[in-house]
């Protein structure tokens, strides 16, 4: 008959297999993050490529299109790492399906490059082209956050992804400056796109902020007080101000896209060492759970040698209040055993409450951000609207009905709802 230690060894087991399956995902979340760099950067030099620049950038955009295609075989290595058997489960489905879109994208980057090498796509067709993939594999990075079973990896996950989508967000911003400055202005739309891209990369960076270990929020602010990021915000000003009327030499495109560049590099910075940290809690966390599996591992079997030993039935009298195992009359276990299993039991139960409710609180950020998300896309369906409208809109309720945005956004998706039978109903009809 199983005993309880061997029940809480088996729930042990599961913690570590757990962990184990959480480093391989990590691992892959590392490769990500070279990858959509690699993107990034090949995204920005095609840019340049199709605004005029062809002869000059074609080698460095070569060169780009090498590195990526390495990183990207670092990434198709990682997901064959995935165990697609054991690992399937409810939790894992999102993220299995985020991987399937990545790969579908993967495939059909040749044909994005051919594309962009003989110039059959401007600048802005590119950029989506190389957005929707660097987008899916972002979504793998957040599903990855979401099914993570440990709190301090979760928090670190959740620190990562919000950088990441920060940095995606500077280089969709450098992409939109280059295509205003060698245009020589910007239109109004153009000019509203740049104060949402600037908005939203403050928004993940305050999040990014939140979860972060104090070490990298410095080297940030360290970025952030920098020279650099002031020039970048003078040419931001510079951009509003430009008309058809008061143009900007078409070379203010290199400018900025030297400036933003060199931003996105130094980014890169910080998020390496979001992805090193998050690697040694991976690490450190796994020895944690061995050690302590090794050490109940010992106490079972210590348990089964005094019930040998005492040539007694395996059943125990367990007294709560009591700091150690008492015996039965005439049992030999006597003070052998300094614990009680009821005390191990509840010291375990108390540790996984603990872990349920800091995972609870490190996930929050990412459930806000799925509504929001699917508010949004209510929003874009409904209205006709984009992703910048939709937002817009979200943003002006919250502020009229002195609500936060996430309250805005489950009042839209519930509103939602009760719409779906009406819909049903009509088109039953």
């Amino acid at each position: 008959m199983s005993t309880a230690l061997e029940f809480m060894l088996a729930a042990r087991r599961s913690e570590m297999q757990g962990l184990q399956a959480l480093a391989v995902t990590c691992q892959l979340v590392g490769e990500i993050s070279q990858l959509v760099h690699a993107l990034q950067r090949e995204r920005g030099f095609s840019n340049m490529y199709l605004g005029g620049q062809a002869e000059r950038y074609r080698r460095s955009l070569d060169t780009l299109s090498g590195d990526a295609t390495r990183c990207e075989q670092a990434v198709r290595k990682a997901f064959d790492g995935m165990d697609l058997e054991r690992s399937c489960g409810a939790e894992k489905a999102r993220l299995f399906t985020r991987v399937a879109f990545v790969l579908h994208g993967l495939d059909g980057l040749p044909t994005l490059r051919r594309r962009v090498r003989e110039q059959q796509l401007d600048a802005q067709e590119a950029t989506h082209g190389f957005t929707r993939l660097i987008a899916g594999l972002l979504a793998v990075v957040f599903e990855a956050a979401d099914s993570a079973v440990d709190p301090r990896i979760t928090r670190a996950l959740v620190a990562l992804f919000n950088f990441m989508q920060g940095k995606e967000l500077a280089g969709q911003e450098r992409a939109a400056g280059v295509c205003g400055f060698v245009a020589g202005y910007f239109e109004q739309p153009q000019c509203s796109r740049l104060g949402f891209l600037e908005e939203a990369q403050q928004r993940c960076f305050d999040t990014f902020l939140e979860f972060a270990e104090q070490d990298t929020r410095a080297a940030w602010a360290t970025l952030c007080s920098g020279e650099l990021m002031g020039e970048i915000a003078r040419l931001r000003q510079v951009a509003l101000r430009t008309s058809e009327q008061s143009q900007v030499q078409s070379s203010m495109g290199e400018v900025w896209f030297e400036l933003t560049s060199q931003r996105i590099d130094s980014m890169k910075q910080v998020e390496d060492q979001l992805a090193e940290r998050l690697q040694s809690l991976c690490e450190h966390k796994i020895q944690q759970a061995s050690a302590d599996l090794d050490s109940q591992r010992r106490l079972t079997r210590r348990l089964h040698q005094l019930d040998e030993e005492g040539n007694a039935p395996a059943a125990r009298l367990y007294n709560v209040q009591a700091t150690e195992l008492e015996a039965l009359p005439g049992e030999r276990i006597g003070n052998h055993m300094q614990r009680s299993v009821l005390e191990l039991v509840h010291e375990q139960t108390v540790r996984l409450q603990h872990l349920h409710d800091e995972l609870d609180a490190a996930r929050r950020s990412l459930s806000e951000r799925k509504l929001i998300e699917r508010a949004k896309g209510v929003l874009m369906t409904r209205q006709g609207l984009n992703e910048e409208q939709a937002f817009r809109a979200l943003q002006g309720a919250a502020m009229e009905r002195g609500q936060k945005l996430i309250e805005v956004a489950q009042s839209i998706l519930n509103y939602n709802e009760l719409l779906q039978p009406s819909a049903q109903q009509t088109q039953a009809r």
